[in-house]
This record gives structure tokens, sequence and C-alpha cells, in this order.
């Protein structure tokens, strides 16, 4: 199994001069709804608007001169196509993004920034994922995943370090969980390097499919229902590495509806007037659908991305605000 500590603090030196250490506010309503002290790693408030900064740069820089040269070939739903793209730009590398054809529009439009080929393919990440890496192969240009890789995992577990700097006891970390990448970072890195620590998934109803591989002992390919967080949506590869690291770290996952997440994205606007999307506000619903099993302990909400489009914060506003 991958060596994560290493694979984090190498991964802490290499892009550090790339990305931004994001703010961990302390939240004095949700610290009062669970009678907790409830602190928000705003990885919304990260260059390109989400965590995934973190391991595409990682992975970037990692490669050698000869993988860079032959050009660069990614999948995403829209926030590691993004990091992908800023990042090309900064290291002056050829890059073609693939996107389901159900991405999000403010994810597109946010891609379409930057000097990058994007095309799309398949209406789940898993088969946009699986056709960009036969389409690298074939062209003989380098693969780079969204979170099955462990340098771009390394890369991810670096909000780790910064919570170990931030905080001075942390008790439970809530995380949004997709393909595993972010958890997996997040949770092997802190398992190892803090006494007692509770690392837990959270994920919405309609796509939970870490949860139910995790479940059943192996990856399962199930059809995922159209969520609000997008950002966690989609299948998990095969052979990812994420499932094993999933299994060893996470404690625990729970689960979350669409009016829920809904209610915990205007729940932000109004209380710490900050936009999130729906994947970053898993991990606040989760906290507000168990909150005294938090009681006395410090809480970690991994805010995980900020993109959201007008359209469908207009939606949730009107059934919801």
């Amino acid at each position: 199994m991958i060596k994560i500590v290493k694979e984090v603090l190498d991964a802490e030196r290499r892009i550090r001069d790339y990305i931004r250490e994001t703010p961990l506010d302390y939240s004095p309503f949700l610290s009062q709804k669970g009678n907790a002290n409830v602190y928000l790693k705003l990885e919304n408030f990260q260059l390109t608007g989400s965590f995934k900064i973190r391991g595409v740069f990682n992975k970037l820089l990692s490669l050698s001169g000869e993988e860079k040269k032959r050009g660069i070939v990614t999948a995403s739903s829209g926030n590691h196509g993004a990091a992908f793209a800023y990042a090309s730009n900064i290291l002056n590398l050829n890059g073609i993004v693939f996107l389901p054809e159900n991405a999000s529009p403010a994810k597109i439009q946010d891609i379409k920034q930057y000097n990058v080929e994007f095309r799309f393919y398949g209406n789940d990440t898993v088969k946009t994922e699986i056709f960009a890496r036969n389409f690298a192969e074939e062209q003989g240009m380098t693969y780079v995943p969204p979170y099955n890789d462990p340098k771009v995992i390394g890369g991810q577990g670096t909000i780790g370090t910064e919570l170990e700097k931030q905080l001075e006891k942390i008790d439970a970390v809530l995380v949004p969980v997709g393909g595993g990448g972010l958890i997996s970072g997040i949770a092997g890195y802190l398992k190892e390097t803090i006494e007692d620590v509770e690392i837990i998934g959270v994920q919405p109803e309609n796509s939970a499919v870490m949860y139910h591989s995790i479940k059943a002992g192996k990856i399962l390919e199930l059809e995922s229902k159209p969520t609000l967080a997008d950002g966690t949506a989609g299948g998990i590869e095969k052979d990812s590495v994420t499932f094993e690291l999933c299994r060893k770290y996470v404690d625990d996952f729970i689960l979350l509806s669409e009016e829920e997440i809904a209610k915990a994205i205007l729940l932000m606007l109004e209380k710490h007037h900050i936009l999130i999307e729906g994947a970053a506000a898993l991990s606040v619903a989760a906290y507000l659908k168990e909150p005294t099993r938090f009681k006395g302990k410090n809480v970690v909400l991994i805010l995980s991305g900020c993109r959201i489009s007008l359209d469908r914060l207009r939606k949730i506003l009107k059934a919801f605000g």
C-alpha cells in the first residue's frame, strides 16, 4: 500500500509555492448547534476554487521532462479539470481535458477561462476517465488521474499538514467523498500522525458508490442519480488505490439527501456569507444531521469547493429559501 505520510510530506515541499494555505475558521453557529467546537477548512478559497489544485500540481511537478513533453490528458467533472487547466498554464504544458456530457455549466465555464483544449465523452465520470486514459495511451500522452494516483492523493493530503498546524487538537474530520482521493490523503496522513482522530466520509445518497463498495468489500458498478453534490458524483475506477485506503483509514460514512445538501448550502450563505458547491455542503449537512454525536469535540468540516451555477442556486433558493 502507498506510504501516505511520505507522499504527503513530499507533496508539501513540492507544491507549497504554488498553492494557498487555506483558512480554518471557527463557526459559532455550528458549534452551538452541537455543543462542539466546529471549524471550517475553506478549500472553497483555494486557487481555482477547490482542493483539486493540490493533487494536480503535485502530479505535474513529479513528471519527468519526457512525460511533460508528450502532452498531458485528464478527465474531470469540473474542479479537477479547472485545476488541471490552471496548472498546465502556469507550467507551460499542453493539455486536454475530457468531461462527462452532464458536467456542471459553471465548471465548464471556468475551464474555458484557461488556454486548454476540452472534449466531452460519456455521462458518468468513470466512463469519461476510462476513455481519457485509453486516449492518452493511444496518443502516447501522459494521463493525469483525478484521484487514482499516489501523487494526486499525496497532494490532497497536504490539507492534513495544514490542519496539524492550525488546530492543536483534532477529534473528528468530515470529508466529502467521490473517487476518494481527498479523504485518502487526509485520512492516511492524519491517522498516522494524530492519536484517536476520527475520519468520516460524507456522500450524497444519490451517488454513494464508495460507501456501498466498502460495505460490499469490493468496488461496485452502480448507477448514480442526479445530485447537487455533482463534484462527488459517479463511480470508482475498478483498480483504484483509494478503495483500500478508504477501507483502512475511514472510520464511518454519513449519507445525505438532496434536501439536506440544499439546506446546508443555504445555511452557509445565511450564517457565514460563504458560497459553496453541493459537494462542499456535504460535510456541513452531515454535521447537522448528527450534531449530538460530536458534543464536546473539535470537529473540522472540509469545504471542498465553491463552484455552483447561478441557475442551480436560484432553484435551491426557490425551493428552500
